[in-house]
């Protein structure tokens, strides 16, 4: 779990420094000497984005520089969360060499059709997991069950564009790829996580990692209606003495339209 997820945020992070890499505007410091949140758009800093590590109970802010120290004690792969006004959630999963790093994140404004659905940390299963389960020793939070479901509203508007279910962040997820990928050191595997829009299947979640994005079939938005995402955890494929969930955790549900 740890060279995959520690491989695809260093490369959000290092797309991230490419894109930043000039001095910005305003008397802010040149990129490299902190952390630091800016707009995606504009690169212009963001004061008062909320960065925390749920796992960890840690919380803390931006500064009009957009500039944050991670006062935190980062071991295994954990998720991290940036959240602002006006402002889409984001979500990174990182680990102890990312945490000692300085970080720059962008983060991209909110479109009028977008819906957060939930921004905090979500843990499905049982809570029964073995050590070598991805993640598992990071898990901090107690089981809501199997599934979770949530009901939202979409206007017709949304029918003129693609629309997207975006998990900002998953993990704990051991399925059979997730072996093969090394996210996981177990021996079994799991059947993938399933999204249900409205009922209907839409996807299979097989591997861990951040901003997953999901399309959601225009046939089946009730347009100025309520709406129900629906995400059941998976089931391990070799205990035939009882069912035995697998523990994931999420975080940053959301409708984002193209």
């Amino acid at each position: 779990m740890k060279n995959f997820l520690s491989l695809l945020a260093a490369i959000i992070l290092l797309s991230s420094v490419n894109t930043f890499a000039a001095p910005l505007t305003g008397g802010v410091s040149e990129i490299g000497q902190g952390n630091q949140v800016v707009d995606a758009k504009t690169n212009a800093p963001v004061e008062g984005a909320v960065i925390s590590i749920p796992q960890l109970g840690y919380k803390t802010k931006t500064d009009e520089r957009g500039t944050f120290s991670l006062n935190a004690t980062v071991n295994g792969d954990t998720i991290m969360s940036v959240q602002k006004d006006g402002y889409r959630p984001f979500s990174v999963t990182i680990d102890k060499n990312i945490a000692s790093r300085p970080m720059i994140l962008g983060i991209q404004k909110t479109d009028v059709m977008d819906v957060v659905i939930d921004d905090d940390m979500l843990h499905l299963g049982d809570d029964t997991f073995s050590e070598g389960s991805a993640n598992s020793s990071e898990f901090k939070l107690k089981s809501i069950g199997p599934t979770y479901v949530k009901h939202f509203k979409m206007t017709a508007n949304t029918l003129n564009y693609d629309n997207y279910l975006v998990i900002g962040s998953i993990i704990g997820v051991d399925t059979q790829m997730a072996h093969q990928m090394k996210q996981n050191n177990i021996s079994t595997y799991s059947s993938p996580p399933e999204v249900f829009f409205n009922g209907k299947k839409i996807a299979q979640i097989k591997l861990n990692g951040d901003n997953q994005k999901i399309k959601l079939p225009k046939s089946l938005i009730r347009p100025d209606d309520v709406n129900e995402i629906a995400i059941q955890t998976g089931v391990n494929q070799f205990n035939k003495v009882r069912i035995d969930y697998d523990d994931i955790e999420l975080m940053n549900l959301s409708v984002q339209t193209e």
